[in-house]
């Protein structure tokens, strides 16, 4: 019989190795490239740029945010807004910038009861809409860092890159749920910007990306994902980017922060609404996201209950400690490098429960269809 658990501790212990084995390596082959990769000289570009905002009901961002956008530091560029079915003040508020800024376009799409639509039908309102080859797509409650976030997006474009993918955070307020926020926010940028750093581009980010109008209708714009709620950033890439035609930024001037949501039930359906496109990612994007939580979950449980039984606990204790410092280390030298202080200390904490808070709200979506074609 102690033969049997013995056998039975060791296969455990084996999988435990196994699964920290797994967990080295993102760190270090995907999460450490996003510190370890050095962004390019930004080279004056004069190619004109349209930036597209999508707004619904969005007067009080506009009012506050936009001025931010218009007056970016770049020889040739305009802004088209879609405001798009908006019943608040968003079109007197957007008069008032007509008049100030002759680079400023707004296009309005009415209300139609018989008629309802997503994001995409804006952002293609917006695309349609566009004089210029090259397109920079960011939020109406979004602020870029500074006047230079044009120009560094714009700055990657050469004649082989199609996509841009820049980092899009969230102001830093009070409260344990803007830590988790901002936490989920940049584990998931160190993800998506570490994959594409490793040429295995999955996603971006519509608060801070960057593509070009042809690529966008040669490809027959947002094809098959067009019924999907959410997705008209990260699909667009899953499906088109490869590693030869995309380019990552994160120089923190160029970066953008959003307003976070104040409840929980407000990030909730956020979330839930940023999920519904996981299932359309490829295979490859699909298992290699699975991975990593999954081996997660599995490290900390086996941790866990092999350390209850002090089987081998010195050999559990070391591989837990490599890799709880290598991952305090890729953490703090990617939090600087994006400019996310405040975080290390529930690391741990945000660490463990992730996996669990992100299955629980993916499976949560199917239970629940209503909404489909709502965003806002």
């Amino acid at each position: 019989m102690a033969d049997h658990k013995n056998i039975l501790f060791l296969i455990a212990l084996c999988i435990f190795f196994s699964a920290a084995v797994i967990q080295l390596f993102y760190y270090l082959f995907f999460y450490l490239s996003v510190y370890l990769k050095r962004s390019p000289e930004t080279k004056r570009s004069s190619e004109p740029v349209s930036i597209i905002i999508c707004a619904r009901n969005e007067a009080d961002n506009l009012l506050n945010f936009l001025p931010a956008v218009l007056e970016q530091e770049y020889p040739d560029y305009e802004v088209i807004v879609v405001n798009d079915c908006s019943e608040d003040n968003s079109y007197d508020i957007l008069g008032k910038y007509l008049i100030q800024y002759p680079h400023l376009r707004i296009s309005t799409v009415n209300k139609d009861p018989k008629f309802t639509h997503n994001k995409k039908f804006a952002q293609f309102i917006g695309i349609k809409a566009a004089r210029n080859e090259i397109l920079l797509f960011t939020d109406a409650d979004c602020q870029p860092e500074s006047d230079k976030w044009l120009e560094g997006m714009a700055s990657h474009f050469d004649e082989k890159t199609n996509f841009v993918l820049g980092y899009g955070g969230y102001l830093r307020e009070n409260g344990l749920l803007n830590k988790y926020i901002r936490y989920d926010s940049m584990t998931i940028a160190m993800q998506y910007l570490g994959m594409a750093i490793r040429g295995i581009p999955y996603m971006g980010v519509g608060r801070n990306l960057a593509y070009r109008r042809s690529v966008f209708f040669t490809n027959k714009g947002f094809g098959l994902h067009n019924h999907v709620i959410s997705g008209d950033d990260d699909l667009l890439v899953n499906t088109i980017a490869t590693g030869e035609n995309t380019s990552v930024e994160f120089r923190n001037e160029t970066h953008t922060r959003s307003i976070p949501c104040s409840g929980i039930n407000e990030w909730v359906t956020q979330k839930k609404r940023h999920l519904t496109t996981a299932p359309y990612y490829k295979f490859k994007d699909k298992f290699l996201l699975i991975t990593e939580p999954l081996t997660r979950i599995v490290f900390y449980a086996l941790f866990i209950v092999l350390l209850s039984f002090m089987f081998l606990w010195p050999w559990l204790l070391a591989v837990f400690l490599l890799r709880s410092i290598t991952q305090i280390t890729v953490f703090t030298l990617v939090q600087k490098k994006l400019n996310e202080p405040g975080l290390l200390a529930y690391l741990l904490f945000f660490d463990i429960f992730s996996p669990l808070i992100n299955s629980i709200i993916f499976l949560s979506n199917y239970r629940s269809r209503s909404g489909k074609n709502k965003w806002k």
